[in-house]
């Protein structure tokens, strides 16, 4: 049985029309999906779950995995990895180190991110992982670890291969991990320009055109080749004087994936134009704080006879402009509630409505951990549950 719990949160404007999601701008590629990553919502998409190659986007997964075995000190910025013959005549893109250089980890990372070179990409890639081939199983490990379901890897760089594919979600996936998992790390993403010393200075911007254009953008990378066509993970971040009636954060972060456009202006300008719409047509609300209680419900065959439902992080969503004070939530759930519950279970969702149409939806866990009653207590509420 479905238990709906309605909670009116403001009706300061009464309104019997029916609310209309914003429709996102028209956009030039072959896939796309806008999220925002302060609510973990997303805002548009297309073809989000189609196969795509990546190209150099490939190269945030390198880069999650270089970034790990730095937090995890296995590796520093300032150790110097070997310049292998493969790394050396890796075609594409490229950062023109050669076998003579002993590189720093930091360059590497610079000549990876801003330059997407191929033959530091690989430098990283054996520094890390032994050599390649080993690198691209933790590759393919990783993707698995963070849900990365329809996404195989076959190599470091991104070079075109059988079998090395991704999608829309996947990317967005990756990107918002990297971005939550090493904070440390990604300003290397907004570095505009590069040039380890004593290479050609040819290739020494970054080809994230929206760095040079918005000041809101910090991040993240391009990719392109002739199957892929030119794409673009980017993400920015834009400050507000308050988030709500609860507020909280003085900023929203938002990131956007743009797969297979025709050209490098083309890849910049779809971007911008999906981060443009996305910070007009929505406004961040937080409905409840970190920690706070959305609905206590009752537990069966627990020591505790309730459970608090909600969000560690509090519940912030992004809805369409305008709609704020006129929207209603209720709580969605199953019932009976039966222990043990594991605490940041998922147990629930909370709907978000304004004009009875659903214009956000957010996942609520147990706060707390509830564990199973003893022996009399769970005979005691099986009685109850079986006369009910």
């Amino acid at each position: 049985m479905k238990l709906v719990l309605q909670c009116v949160l403001a009706l300061l404007v009464a309104s019997a029309a029916q609310a209309q999601a914003p429709q996102p701008p028209e956009i030039a590629a072959r896939a796309y999906m806008l999220l925002d990553v302060s609510a973990q919502q997303v805002l548009a998409a297309k073809d989000a779950d189609s196969p795509v190659e990546p190209a150099s986007l490939t190269k945030l997964m390198t880069a999650y995995l270089v970034f790990d075995a730095l937090k995890s000190g296995k590796i520093s910025l300032g150790q110097k990895f070997p310049v292998s013959e493969r790394a050396w005549k890796m075609p594409g893109s490229r950062m023109f180190i050669d076998p003579k250089m002993q590189v720093p980890v930091e360059d590497l990372i610079k000549g990876m991110v801003v330059q997407s070179g191929n033959d530091a990409t690989v430098a990283l890639a054996e520094g890390v992982g032994g050599d390649v081939a080993h690198f691209v199983q933790m590759m393919n490990a990783q993707a698995q670890v963070l849900g990365m379901q329809s996404t195989g890897y076959k190599n470091p760089e991104g070079l075109t291969e059988a079998g090395h594919t991704t999608t829309a979600r996947d990317l967005a996936t990756l990107a918002t991990r990297l971005m939550a998992d090493f904070p440390q790390y990604t300003g290397y993403y907004a570095i505009k320009k590069y040039r380890y010393p004593g290479t050609p200075a040819a290739n020494d911007t970054n080809r994230n055109l929206l760095l040079q254009r918005d000041p809101s953008v910090d991040g993240l990378k391009t990719g392109y080749t002739e199957a892929a066509g030119y794409c673009m993970v980017a993400t920015a971040r834009r400050d507000y004087a308050s988030l709500g009636a609860k507020g909280g954060n003085p900023s929203r972060r938002l990131l956007s994936i743009v797969l297979g456009t025709t050209n490098e202006n083309a890849r910049a300008n779809e971007s911008q134009k999906l981060l443009n719409w996305g910070f007009s047509a929505f406004e961040p609300v937080r409905l409840f704080d970190a920690g706070q209680a959305v609905v206590t419900v009752k537990v069966w065959k627990g020591a505790a006879s309730t459970v608090r439902l909600g969000q560690p992080g509090g519940v912030m969503l992004a809805l369409p402009a305008g709609t704020a004070d006129k929207i209603t939530t209720e709580v969605v759930r199953s019932d009976p509630l039966v222990a043990p519950i594991a605490k940041g279970q998922v147990l629930a969702k909370l709907r978000v409505l304004s004009g009875g149409v659903q214009v956000a939806e957010a996942p609520l866990v147990a706060l707390e951990a509830v564990d199973p009653a003893g022996l009399f207590g769970r005979a005691w509420d099986a009685m109850r549950l079986w006369i009910q």
